[in-house]
């Protein structure tokens, strides 16, 4: 029952004392105070109040449950005290894949892989095949050590299974894992998808969107390029960051307690999913940025070659210019080809050091010795070195038969100044050869053998050479075993849809031609038919 109490404001009147005022109350309206009397317990704690007796710590327990039924909604700051953290920090964590002999798959390992293995070493583990661990023990101490030991194996198997079969338990085990978080620094462009490529990988563990798309090369198609992009544009990640003050949901006393610990959760690790997610969007944009330096430079090497061809082309105009009058007089026997090879095979520099020297004889025959001796200085043929016979075969790829001027482009697009004669002598030469094919298989070959069938075959390969370096016809047709393993060997690396099969085959066999090549494989082929036919 509510009882309302009036107080009423008294004023006096003023008196002087000492000739200051005195005030008996300042100003204020009539204040209504709300009382409830109190009833059953409530009643009886207040009786031992009133005479200054402490009141019992049940009587305090039975209280505090009648208000918390009373209060059907519990602010934040009430649960707090209700709450148990988790205590990550200071207790090492097990490795649940080892313990389950799974340590070299960890997070690739199947939900399948998981219950096999757990099969298995439970078995292999259970406290009651160690018995014999037990009778090896002397003491009975030792044996209870033993025994605690062996039970708290078994208890940390249990639990790494438990941990790992539960979707979400191994996805938060899996987040806090090792994990190499560093970004790439930058890079020479040639070793951009070297560096880069592992790294994308390796983040795109934690993609939801399964599988990743690859970083590819320098060949990729653009519309794989976009996938790419729109991949990490769009990327979510399932990555878990649990904190050292997360409250264990498991301890939670009712549902709104839950959401409320799952709030607090996450704006715990918010910050970290942000962090992560700067990190991979700085990753991707370093690529983007790397990728625009690499097109820049792309873009500026080629105006320097366009300038450089142009400039080019433009000193061969000017010697084929100043070669005009020669070629019409006929002096020193100077042909038109003869001045298409200077100009083939000079760079710029040479060709505008030999016109600046042409133009400097006012005699027509002073200019025609220096351009002869111009062509007798490059009568030497340089060797061919790998860059030119990449750029050679990819060019006779590039510029198939029935291109006009074919050999000419072939010549501008190799870039080394070799003259049309020459290309056309490393198609039939340098082309068909396999670099070190031979030696190399010659020496595998060798290696196995014991010294004595080595010096053997020196020997009879001595004896079968003419005076002049050739083999007689006769000992062309013979073929050692060497020979033979070489053929069938080469016919296996090289299948029927090689380009320039039979070329690469009778490269990797020593001392034999194409032809023959080809006449022994229909030897061994009808042999082989005889065989099977008289079966």
């Amino acid at each position: 029952m509510a009882v309302y109490t009036k107080f009423r404001l008294i004023a006096y009147s003023q008196e002087i004392v000492d000739g200051q005022p005195i005030f008996v109350s300042s100003n204020c309206l009539p204040i209504k105070a709300l009382k409830y009397e109190p009833a059953g317990h409530s009643f009886h704690s207040a009786a031992l109040k009133l005479l200054g007796v402490q009141e019992d710590k049940n009587d305090a327990d039975d209280k505090k449950v009648a208000d918390d039924k009373e209060q059907t909604y519990l602010p934040s700051d009430s649960y707090s005290s209700k709450s148990k953290k988790k205590s990550g920090t200071g207790d090492k964590q097990q490795d649940h894949y080892a313990l389950l002999g799974l340590g070299h798959l960890r997070y690739l390992a199947t939900e399948d892989q998981i219950r096999k293995s757990y099969r298995e070493t439970a078995l292999r583990f259970h406290p009651d095949k160690q018995a014999a661990l037990l009778l090896a023990e002397e003491t009975e101490a030792a044996k209870q050590a033993k025994k605690d030991e062996i039970e708290s194996h078994f208890k940390a198997i249990q639990e790494a299974y438990e941990v790992l079969i539960d979707p979400v338990k191994r996805r938060i085990y899996d987040s806090t894992d090792e994990f190499d978080d560093e970004i790439p620094t930058d890079c020479a462009p040639q070793d951009f998808f070297k560096v880069f490529g592992p790294a994308f990988m390796r983040n795109g563990r934690w993609s939801v969107n399964q599988p990743i798309p690859s970083l590819g090369d320098d060949n990729t198609s653009l519309k794989d390029v976009d996938n790419f992009y729109n991949f990490w544009y769009s990327f979510k990640s399932w990555r878990e960051f649990p904190h050292a003050d997360e409250f264990d949901l498991e301890q939670a006393e009712s549902r709104d307690h839950k959401r409320w610990m799952e709030r607090q959760n996450a704006k715990l690790t918010e910050k970290a999913r942000k962090e992560d997610y700067a990190r991979i969007q700085e990753e991707r944009q370093r690529k983007v940025e790397e990728e625009r330096q690499a097109a820049e430079a792309a873009l500026q090497q080629k105006k320097v070659k366009e300038k450089e061809k142009k400039l080019l082309r433009k000193e061969r105009a000017r010697l084929r210019t100043l070669s005009g009058p020669i070629l019409s007089q006929h002096l020193l026997d100077i042909s038109d080809d003869d001045v298409e090879r200077l100009c083939m095979s000079l760079d710029i520099e040479k060709l505008r050091s030999l016109c600046e020297n042409m133009e400097g004889r006012q005699v027509l025959l002073e200019q025609a010795k220096v351009l002869r001796d111009a062509l007798s200085s490059k009568k030497e043929e340089k060797p061919w070195n790998k860059e030119e016979i990449e750029l050679l075969r990819k060019g006779m790829q590039k510029f198939p038969k029935g291109t006009s001027r074919r050999w000419e482009v072939i010549s501008e697009y190799i870039g080394t100044g070799r003259s049309v004669e020459e290309i056309m002598k490393a198609t039939k030469t340098v082309l068909l050869q396999k670099p070190d094919s031979s030696k190399a298989f010659d020496t595998f070959l060798e290696k196995r053998k014991p010294g004595a069938q080595s010096i053997d075959k020196s020997t009879d390969n001595q004896n079968s050479t003419s005076a002049n370096g050739v083999p007689s016809s006769s000992e062309q047709d013979v073929w050692s075993a060497v020979q033979e393993r070489a053929l069938v060997q080469a016919l296996k690396a090289f299948p029927k849809e090689t380009s320039q099969r039979w070329e690469r085959v009778s490269a990797a066999v020593p001392g034999k031609t194409v032809n023959q090549c080809k006449k022994k494989f229909a030897m061994m082929k009808e042999s082989f038919r005889n065989k099977k036919t008289a079966v």
